[in-house]
């Protein structure tokens, strides 16, 4: 399928490993060019050297905070022309109990996961507008669709699907479509999947066993994929959803 996404300017947060990265790749090979944020220039550049195709950027900031947000996205908009999509995906979790969240744990929760992709989106809205409308994709998680994980990250990116929503019905007279992906659990080289698989390879054997309809972890390339098709023009119609990329790993309906 042809996603029209070929000379499309595209912001990624989070874009240095994982899921982010992938997602880079995604949208550089339909065409699009790519500005790659994250924090560390070292791994930025080492996806620059990476991407198909030309014309791509990067740009060291930390999102989760309102400087760092406003120099991603002004920079972007002054490196590429403009900003035809937005992809958040920056997000972390932090206390593994309710007992153990306290109010800084909270708020790291939420600065991570929800005030990244909220910036981040707020001020890429008029460079959106400019060019007649696009598209937002904040990256969420099925944690925040139902039950489980870290109780500060279940929070935050339940509030990152409501955002969504928000955004979704607020922007659309502007032409510009907002959507969540809810991601289940995917391994990648240094992620928390795979620090795990490493601490514990038997629970984790136990556990894709027990919680893993098809027998095995995603993959960042899986989720890419579904982000690059509804991040494109062809999802012309879909806004305001959450869309599971989960192996049928969520229970919720």
């Amino acid at each position: 399928m042809e996603l029209g996404l070929d000379g499309k300017l595209c912001l990624v947060s989070g874009a240095s490993r994982g899921i982010g990265r992938a997602i880079a790749h995604a949208l550089a090979r339909e065409g699009a060019r790519v500005m790659a944020i994250a924090r560390g220039r070292a791994d930025l550049d080492a996806v620059l050297g990476e991407l198909p195709g030309s014309g791509h950027a990067a740009i060291a900031a930390d999102v989760t905070t309102a400087d760092g947000a406003t120099a991603a996205v002004e920079g972007c908009a002054q490196a590429l022309g403009g900003i035809d999509a937005v992809v958040s995906v920056v997000g972390k979790s932090f206390a593994r109990d309710a007992a153990a969240m306290d109010d800084a744990d909270l708020a790291k929760s939420l600065d991570m996961n929800l005030w990244s992709a909220a910036r981040v989106a707020q001020r890429a809205v008029p460079h959106l507008i400019a060019r007649g409308g696009g598209s937002i994709t904040m990256i969420a998680s099925i944690w925040g669709r139902e039950a489980g994980g870290a109780p500060g990250y279940n929070t935050a990116k339940a509030a990152v699907i409501a955002l969504a929503k928000a955004m979704a019905r607020d922007y659309a007279k502007h032409a510009i479509r907002v959507n969540s992906i809810a991601p289940g659990s995917i391994l990648f080289p240094g992620g928390g999947w795979d620090r795990r698989v490493k601490a514990d390879p038997a629970a984790m054997a136990d556990f894709v066993k027990r919680e893993l309809p098809f027998g095995r972890f995603g993959t960042p390339e899986e989720v890419a994929d579904a982000v690059a098709f509804i991040a494109s023009p062809r999802a012309s119609w879909i806004t305001g959803a959450c869309i599971t990329v989960d192996g049928g790993q969520g229970t919720s309906f």
